[in-house]
């Protein structure tokens, strides 16, 4: 009987054993991640404010993991054709996904998307939030205020022109709420990301945008194109000469470009924690912190949960705006 028990507890301490292990190698797999090589899906074409943002972010990714964070560039469809290709990537941690506010609006203007943002993805972490600017052509339009736009769209309706980057993306809402708030009409032009808009706008071929900072920075300081306005009710400390929109009358005007990360879901936990760490040490670094003071942003800290609520908020604020408006594919 004593050997009979003795062996029995032999099988036990042998299956407990195994389960440590097993257990062991699951906390060890996010424990050593990276071993190789990530790709982050960027679901816009080079160019444009998710580049400006994640370009940097791989850089010190890399000298913090020691391993490349490859940015695959997806454009197409206000951002829904990467987002489409990231849902369905393994979730072994190792493909994630860059979006951006354009995201929690597509649900309401693209009626057949076949993802599910909330269900289908794991929320990570906000990694930059930066304000809606108002930027024009000066070589075409010659106003020097915002007011002195507004009227002159208002004695030309539908003769001026926006460049978005695609139908139900933050560019065309923010367009949108835009004419409804200055009873204005004013032509949107979608493109396949806010690369090819950004350059169109520089090169002339269109009168304005309502860019994210990140991307019209460098072309605001350069004089290619001009600031007329920054969403908001305060004054963004990279342009302190340019006015917010309070300033300018639209106490209501709030837009603002954000980007997030996301993982595939089913993701395992120990991995989501490990990625948010390792972003966090990355976005501490001091040259990521000067380029997104240069970018308007600060460095945001909402991380996992609290950052799925923020993107449950929005999808459902942008729904408002999609329905007030008429918003439509075109």
């Amino acid at each position: 009987m004593t050997q009979s028990f003795q062996r029995r507890d032999v099988l036990r301490l042998a299956a407990a054993g195994a389960a440590v292990l097993c257990g062991g190698g699951a906390r060890a797999q996010g424990g050593n991640w990276p071993t190789r090589p990530v790709n982050m899906i960027v679901p816009f074409p080079a160019g444009g404010g998710t580049d400006a943002f994640a370009r940097p972010l791989s850089a010190q990714f890399a000298r913090v993991t020691g391993q490349t964070l490859v940015i695959d560039n997806r454009g197409g469809a206000g951002g829904t054709v990467g987002a489409s290709i990231a849902s369905k990537a393994q979730p072994d941690g190792y493909t994630l996904f860059m979006g951006a506010v354009h995201h929690a609006i597509a649900p309401s203007i693209y009626p057949k998307l076949d993802y599910d943002l909330e269900k289908d993805f794991v929320p990570l972490m906000l990694l930059a939030n930066v304000p809606q600017v108002v930027v024009v052509n000066p070589r075409r339009v010659t106003a020097n205020t915002l007011q002195e736009f507004v009227a002159a769209a208002k004695r030309n309706p539908g003769k001026l022109n926006y460049g978005s980057a695609g139908a139900g993306t933050s560019h065309h809402l923010a367009g949108e709420l835009f004419k409804l708030q200055t009873n204005t009409f004013i032509t949107h032009i979608p493109y396949r990301g806010a690369g090819p808009a950004l350059s169109d706008l520089i090169a002339g071929n269109v009168d304005l945008m309502f860019d994210g900072l990140g991307s019209s920075a460098q072309h605001i300081k350069g004089g290619r194109i001009k600031a007329l306005m920054v969403a908001g009710s305060k004054r963004n400390p990279a342009f302190p000469d340019v006015p917010c929109a309070t300033e300018v009358g639209l106490p209501d005007y709030t837009v603002t470009t954000w980007y997030g990360l996301w993982a595939p879901k089913g993701t395992p936990a120990d991995l989501q924690a490990r990625i948010v760490d390792d972003m966090k040490k990355a976005l501490a670094s001091d040259e990521l912190k000067a380029i997104w003071t240069q970018n308007g942003s600060e460095i945001p800290n909402l991380t996992m949960a609290s950052y799925g609520g923020f993107v449950n908020s929005e999808i459902k604020r942008w729904a408002k705006v999609v329905k007030a408006s008429g918003a439509k594919l075109e």
